[in-house]
Formats: C-alpha cells, sequence, structure tokens
C-alpha cells in the first residue's frame, strides 16, 4: 500500500469526494488511475484523509491504496487534469488507513479583511483554544468536541488564520473564522464567543454562517508512521501549475482594479 500527497485547486470541482453528475477531486484521481489500469473505480484499501467542501484547496491531501511499485506521483499526474498534482508519497503499512491514521490536520485560511483589528481576533481565538464545544459551528448533532490549536497573523489587507485539530466537523474551520471575523471587525462582541461555546443552542440570525469556502486551503495532515518522499519531477510540476494559476489570477486583480478605478 502506497500513500500520495495531493494538491489541488478547489475552484473548478464540487469537493473532493465523489459525486453523482458533478466534478470532484475524487474522481478526477479515480479516472487517472483507470486509465492507468490500476483500478477500475474505487481501489483496493483506498481512504482518503479528508473531504474539502467546494471550492477548498489543498497542499496535502492524502490518500492511500494498494497499488504497484511502479506508480509514482509523477506516474499518477501523467494522467491527472492539471489543477490536480501529485507530490510525494510513502509506503503504508498493512491496515493503514488515511482516514483514521492521521493524527492532526491544519487548514490555512486567508481572509480579506481589512478593517479588522488583530488584537481582537486574537482574543477571541485565545477563548476558542484548546478543548471545546463546537456545537454551534457546525451542522453536526453529535461527536462535535474538538481540541484546537489557532492563530492568526495579519499580511497587508489579509487576516491569515492557520488552524490545527485531530479532526474537524463539518464547516467548522470556515465558521470559526466567521466568528472572529465578526469580532474582529466590531460587528460581535467578545462575548458572543463564550455563547457561542456554551451548552444553548444557537441558531438563526444569532447563528455563526460559514464563510466562504474559496480561501480555505488543507496545508498538513500528520502520520508519525509514514515517512514521505518527495518526487521532484511531480513537485516540479505542481510548482509549475500553481504559480501559472498564481499569475493569471493576479493579472485577473489587475484588470478589475483598473476596470473599478475607471468608473
Amino acid at each position: 500500500m502506497r500513500a500520495f500527497r495531493v494538491a489541488y485547486d478547489g475552484r473548478p470541482f464540487h469537493g473532493f469526494q465523489r459525486q453523482p453528475d458533478v466534478p470532484t477531486v475524487e474522481d478526477a484521481i479515480f479516472d487517472a488511475l483507470r486509465e492507468l489500469g490500476v483500478a477500475d473505480g474505487k481501489p483496493e484499501g483506498y481512504a482518503a484523509a479528508g473531504r474539502t467542501d467546494a471550492g477548498v484547496s489543498a497542499v496535502a491531501q492524502t490518500v492511500a491504496f494498494e497499488c504497484p511499485d511502479w506508480l509514482t506521483p509523477a506516474a499518477l499526474n501523467g494522467e491527472l487534469p492539471a489543477s490536480v498534482r501529485a507530490w510525494a508519497n510513502a509506503a503504508a503499512p498493512d491496515g493503514f488507513h488515511a482516514t483514521h491514521h492521521a493524527e492532526s490536520r491544519a487548514y490555512v485560511y486567508h481572509l480579506h479583511a481589512p478593517d479588522a483589528d488583530l488584537g481582537r481576533a486574537e482574543a477571541a481565538l485565545d477563548r476558542l483554544r484548546g478543548e471545546r464545544d463546537f456545537h454551534n459551528l457546525t451542522p453536526d448533532d453529535e461527536n462535535t468536541v474538538r481540541e484546537l490549536e489557532a492563530a492568526a497573523f495579519r499580511d497587508g489587507e489579509y487576516l491569515v488564520f492557520r488552524l490545527r485539530a485531530g479532526g474537524f466537523v463539518r464547516e467548522m474551520v470556515r465558521r470559526v473564522v466567521s466568528l472572529v471575523r465578526a469580532v474582529a471587525t466590531g460587528d460581535s462582541e467578545l462575548s458572543k464567543v463564550e455563547r457561542v461555546l456554551g451548552p444553548e443552542k444557537i441558531d438563526g440570525p444569532e447563528g455563526v454562517p460559514p464563510a466562504p469556502a474559496y480561501p480555505l486551503v488543507l496545508a498538513d495532515v500528520e502520520y508519525p508512521m509514514l515517512d514521505f518522499s518527495v518526487d521532484e519531477e511531480a513537485a516540479a510540476s505542481a510548482r509549475e501549475v500553481f504559480e501559472a494559476l498564481r499569475v493569471e489570477r493576479a493579472m485577473g486583480a489587475r484588470v478589475a482594479r483598473e476596470v473599478r478605478e475607471g468608473i
């Protein structure tokens, strides 16, 4: 069995997990394996580290399955779309499960918030750190207690959040960001964090909606038992793809600014 690190741009996909009639990252991986003659459908022993939502990107999504020794990240990239790039791999022990054996997962969120106060954001995060019941920050109804590590820093007009936990309930990261943004901009008092973490259910207008998905990136998944080796050819291909995306979007931003300023 082998585990593969996979990076992708989430914008063209309706999330990671395959669904009928819409493109997903998992579909792209299974299609590539079919073209390579490795598996027709889900390969034996297959599991993924997590199920990112539509629009969410990844640096280190991890998938593991039974495959021949010749299947390297570069070979897998030969059949993947350019927006999905494998870049490292590791031998995995028998019985390895990419979901259950992940020790922690880390997400990064790039929030455009020029009006947000970093000090207020840090105060909100300080109350969210540690073992908490996040039942008001997810649509899930059970198993909502998590131990959260969280930090934020300012990068120009952006607040960059780095959140790590053993696992995240649905929409938790995006709702944490939404809550902290509300406090950091003064739209909500710091006391709202305590109410959200309290036992009472908060929904409707008082609830916390998820922040948009696109600025979220699955940045890391830890597996202490695996020793990943970077495939330099595949990694170079991935860097080239994402640099081209960066330039394309930077040009789009300049064009949008030119139009805005001309009106």
